[in-house]
């Protein structure tokens, strides 16, 4: 049995003893790490700030599609006529979904489906869109741009609003789905990077979705009858709201600038 390296015609033989023992050294070392123009390109594509410019991509391209091909028009005026019952309502709700993602305004959809389906299943399917554009919205914010967002949370307020959506998910979230004046896809957006859980975020945005989403469908049920009471209790939930969030947002205003 041989514990070194012999040479026999000038070339080495290493022992199986030798072997064995760098053998045992590389792996209890662990993997090596891929190195070369294929791992650097990788770790590039990978990088926090390529994926939230894919990030920025995606919603400018979605955004741009919307401006082109108004596909608003086909859910308002061009509904496929094959379509019918259930089935309409749960095609409309992917389409609602995927209409929210790309920045097309939910009053506009919200009033279309109730043109179309009536107050009972027309507000059925813009919830279930209303959450659906949601979810994909905030998981494409937390996949793609949590990462490289989060640390360029230095300001005083920037810190406050992701503590407070991080420690207070559901409260602040339903809070801002309730109030007219936050945005919906900033609200989705700021959700996802913060540290905010899927979960507490959909229930949520179903919940405080409820108000203002069966006004604007309401109102679109009864459009054809703007007199009637009905229509007119649904337009005073869409202003009355919308006046009391401008009003309190003035107060604010003033102050802060009184500060």
């Amino acid at each position: 049995m041989f514990d070194a390296t012999t040479r026999s015609g000038g070339t080495a033989t290493v022992s199986p003893r030798t072997a064995a023992t760098e053998l045992a050294v590389a792996t209890a070392a662990g993997p090596v790490p891929p190195t070369g123009f294929a791992a650097r390109l990788t770790r590039v594509l990978l990088s926090p700030w390529s994926r939230l410019s894919l990030l920025v991509l995606l919603l400018a391209s979605a955004a741009t599609a919307v401006l082109l091909f108004q596909p608003q028009q086909l859910l308002t005026d061009g509904w496929p006529p094959q379509l019918g019952g259930a089935a309409a309502a749960v095609a409309y709700a992917v389409a609602y979904g995927l209409c929210t993602v790309a920045f097309v305004p939910r009053p506009l959809l919200n009033l279309a489906a109730g043109a179309l389906f009536g107050s009972q299943l027309g507000l059925a399917s813009a919830l279930a869109g209303t959450v659906l554009g949601a979810g994909i919205a905030f998981c494409l914010g937390r996949v793609l741009g949590q990462e490289a967002l989060r640390p360029l949370l230095r300001g005083k307020w920037l810190k406050a609003a992701d503590g407070q959506l991080s420690r207070h998910g559901f409260r602040s979230m339903l809070a801002a789905r309730l109030f007219p004046g936050v945005p919906f896809a900033a609200a989705n957006y700021c959700a996802a990077v913060s540290r905010m859980g899927l979960l507490p975020f959909l229930l949520a945005t179903a919940l405080g979705s409820i108000p203002n989403t069966a006004a604007y469908v309401v109102a679109g049920a009864r459009a054809s009858t703007p007199t009637s009471p009905a229509f007119l209790i649904a337009l005073a939930c869409i202003a009355l709201p919308g006046l009391a969030g401008t009003v309190v947002a003035w107060r604010k205003r003033h102050r802060l600038r009184g500060r």
